[in-house]
């Protein structure tokens, strides 16, 4: 089994991962810098530290990781720092990059990992991208490219960031805003059937040099994904169907997640994983899927921990009110 170092470790994809690491037998550390509550498996080393302090990132990286997992790299400069520290002291590094990295809008839209990786709609998108070349452009640190698209594990799935507030709305009769017609396909998957596979990639020689998505072979409608919300609260959904480009312009800062990731159909062939870890299952009903994001945010709801954004509830209430006077 290998040594295995997460950079991150505690948040909602790469907590299960830590997770199904050790089931597999791995050794596994966790750097963080300790401000998360999420509770690690026993015997997961905790090592305390920051990326942006470069003695932390220097003695990290002479511990030898056989298999180096960062989860908390976004920009092309924390890539070229990780390069610097892990080149010589890592058998494996891999990038948690984004599916969102791929061509918007996609010309087909079953992705593959033959797709392009062009964004010009999300900076996000585009530093993710921009970290991938530079780790592609270098031989010194052998890497694995890992792209997850919608992935849940105590949040609930939404399409505007919203976080707790959908099911806030729901409670409260409010219309939830939904971009276009809402028949669009999205890809939703639960963070711990991404770990089975994600974790089969370490030490896999395969992998090396190569990219790869991790999802469910199944999409829903974002009506459906509100409406399976609204079963679980026992109320029904009030959807607002408002156009895309009048979202961005009511909240510019929408593009990105609206035009450069959520506005069409997206689903993705597996296949390529599959080839190299093997046959994996994902859950594919909505029940299943938001099953545990559920039961932690009526945790939340419980402990008084809800994340709600005011002046996001407030400009949707004016959405909302702006689409009913257009009429049907």
């Amino acid at each position: 089994m290998a040594s295995v170092l997460f950079i991150g470790g505690t948040g909602q994809i790469s907590l299960a991962c830590v997770e199904e690491a050790v089931r597999a037998g791995h050794k596994v550390s966790v750097f963080n810098r300790g401000r998360t509550a999420a509770e690690l498996p026993a015997g997961v080393t905790s090592i305390i530290g920051d990326m942006a302090n470069a003695a932390d990132y220097a003695r990290l990286a002479a511990k030898n990781f056989d298999v180096v997992c960062q989860f908390m790299a976004f920009t092309p400069e924390q890539m070229a720092a990780d390069i610097a520290a892990f080149a010589g002291h890592a058998g494996q590094y891999v990038f948690i990059s984004t599916a969102s990295a791929y061509q918007k809008p996609p010309r087909h839209y079953v992705i593959t990992e033959k797709t392009p990786v062009e964004n010009p709609f999300w900076d996000y998108s585009q530093k993710k991208i921009a970290a991938e070349h530079l780790l592609r452009g270098q031989s010194r640190l052998p890497w694995t490219i890992v792209r997850p698209s919608h992935t849940v594990r105590t949040k609930l799935a939404t399409s505007l960031g919203e976080g707790d507030l959908v099911p806030e709305r729901m409670r409260a009769g409010k219309a939830i805003i939904v971009a276009g017609d809402g028949t669009q396909l999205w890809t939703v998957t639960r963070s711990r059937d991404l770990a089975v596979p994600f974790v089969r990639l370490f030490g896999n020689a395969q992998a090396l040099g190569e990219d790869f998505h991790i999802t469910t072979d199944r999409g829903h409608s974002w009506n459906d994904i509100n409406r399976a919300i609204a079963a679980k609260l026992g109320v029904e959904a009030r959807l607002c169907h408002v156009p895309t480009d009048t979202l961005v312009r009511f909240k510019p800062d929408w593009l990105g997640p609206l035009v450069g990731d959520k506005m069409g159909s997206t689903l993705f062939d597996n296949a390529k994983i599959k080839s190299v870890v093997g046959d994996f299952a994902c859950a594919t009903s909505l029940d299943e899927i938001l099953a545990e994001p559920f039961v932690h945010y009526e945790a939340r709801r419980k402990a008084g921990t809800l994340v709600v954004d005011a002046a996001l509830d407030a400009l949707e209430d004016r959405i909302a009110a702006a689409q009913d006077a257009v009429g049907p």
